[in-house]
């Protein structure tokens, strides 16, 4: 919570679950944008994007959160996100921060539920100027 309240801006990669929950994690303070993911409930999947690039200072993040099958991944969301420096992506709650060609593929894992993760985790992405330092962090 700490991290989260001193954030610039928070990313949320899907599964709110809840608008009281994304109301909520609003109420820390920092601004929140996110995408919607399958667990959510349909006013989310109606208020929320399936996808979405969120500019940063230089940065382009782009945001999803099924990035489909394992195999060809990192490829996929490359060619998907083509003009970003970084993808944010959710659903299979395995922590991943990765460089492929151009690209920052991140997957903060989950705060909440680390199903086969090896902890509770979260990514406190610094950027500077064009530069993005991402720092996984177990909970």
């Amino acid at each position: 919570m700490r991290l989260l309240g001193r954030a610039d801006l928070v990313l949320h990669a899907g599964d709110f679950v809840s608008v009281q929950f994304l109301e909520e994690l609003r109420g820390i303070g920092p601004p929140v944008e996110g995408v919607h993911g399958n667990m959510d409930e349909q006013a989310l999947k109606l208020s929320l994007p399936k996808q979405r690039v969120v500019d940063v200072e230089r940065i382009h993040i782009g945001m999803v959160h099924d990035p489909g099958p394992r195999k060809g991944r990192e490829a996929r969301l490359a060619a998907r996100f083509g003009d970003c420096e970084a993808v944010v992506y959710g659903h299979t709650h395995l922590p991943q921060v990765e460089r492929f060609q151009h690209l920052w593929v991140l997957n903060p894992g989950s705060p909440t539920e680390r199903r086969s993760a090896p902890s509770h985790s979260m990514i406190v992405l610094s950027v500077r100027g064009s530069r993005i330092t991402p720092e996984l962090v177990t909970l």
